[in-house]
């Protein structure tokens, strides 16, 4: 009897439905192809609910989020919602609440896409980042004292716990076992200058390295790691780095990659439910043009299959998106494609299909 995976989709914002649906288009041929089903079920959390009901998300929505095997989402963001709203009360708020500590990005130069740096092709960019997701900076500890005032002051703190770095470091480390390319990983951090939190990060990467000898361990300061991104992305294999500077190189890694159109991630509970998404915004200036690039999140499909361990499906995937790059597309923009999101989606999973 073939596997049935629970999925909960959340289309989201601009654009997002629009990509959701080519990526749901291929991931229903890969189903098929490879002998399970995916039952999907859809919800609204985004802009125009909150628009409606003033509520973004409810406890009563984590806890039916919690029956699920994944979440695959599209977008967030809402030109009539205020930044900062839509990203704390949904995007950060599942990420903490479902402790999905582990934020993945790989980062990979497909055929025939065009990178931004000279002499470098595909054989030079294919790294992952390991981003700790739910501690750091972002943890949301500090406060404003006589604010408005000529003596006002801001703090925000960054919060670092044994348990969060070292369970961060431990999937760096599996992640790098099993890609089996370099396998080297790399920690990235400031220990020069922010020496309490990234003493806690040296110690315990050290400490954990001792558990993996046939893996090869650097350093490397964070505002080089961005200088060797640019000048050397071949040294790379795999990167583990805490919540604040991971959310920074990804971008970068994302841009030598060939931009946001390719660009996938997820949001990882290995224990628990992991969510998934392409890395760009909602995109509303596209919205309802079919001509969105819908790669990303079709990416973010295949990295689901993945962690749902339907590794076969997923190569699969990622192996037509590498075939409709090197011979179907002119450019990753949004309307230079020279096909429509729609078309894309088709000629992904034509080639899932063969």
């Amino acid at each position: 009897m073939a596997k049935v995976y629970d999925i909960a989709v959340v289309p989201g914002d601009g654009t997002g439905p629009e990509v959701v649906r080519e990526g749901v288009k291929v991931l229903d041929v890969a189903a098929r192809k490879y002998g399970f089903k995916l039952d999907l079920r859809y919800f609204d959390f985004g802009g125009e609910r909150y628009l409606k009901t003033g509520e973004t998300l409810a406890d009563k929505d984590i806890e039916e989020l919690r029956k699920y095997r994944a979440i695959y989402l599209g977008a967030i963001g809402h030109p009539g919602v205020k930044p900062g709203i839509l990203e704390k009360g949904i995007l950060l708020r599942l990420r903490f609440t479902l402790d999905q500590y582990i934020n993945l990005r790989p980062v990979k130069l497909y055929p025939g896409v065009d990178c931004p740096l000279k002499d470098k092709g595909p054989e030079d960019i294919d790294f992952v980042v390991v981003r700790e997701n739910t501690e750091g900076l972002y943890a949301g500890s500090g406060g404003i004292l006589k604010k408005g005032t000529p003596d006002e002051v801001a703090t925000q703190e960054s919060i670092n716990t044994r348990k969060g770095v070292e369970r961060c470091i431990r999937y760096a480390f599996e992640c790098c076992r099993r890609r089996n390319r370099q396998k080297k990983l790399t920690l990235c951090g400031k220990t020069n200058v922010l020496t309490f939190a990234w003493d806690l990060w040296e110690r315990a990467f050290q400490e954990v390295a001792a558990e993996y000898p046939d893996i090869t361990t650097d350093y490397v300061h964070v505002d080089a790691t961005t200088m060797w991104f640019v000048k050397n992305p071949e040294w790379f294999d795999v990167i583990v780095t805490d919540n604040l500077f991971g959310d920074i190189i990804t971008d970068l890694g994302a841009m030598i990659q060939g931009g946001m159109g390719i660009a996938a991630g997820g949001n990882i509970n290995p224990e628990g439910v992991s969510m998934f998404e392409p890395i760009g915004g909602s995109a509303p200036k596209y919205e309802g043009k079919n001509v969105i690039n819908p790669l990303a999140a079709i990416c973010a499909g295949g990295m689901m299959l993945d962690h749902i361990g339907e590794e076969e499906a997923a190569q699969a995937i990622e192996k037509a998106v590498m075939q409709v790059t090197a011979g179907h597309i002119k450019d990753l923009a949004a309307g230079k494609m020279g096909c429509s999101t729609s078309e894309v989606g088709d000629l992904v999973a034509g080639y899932v299909g063969k």
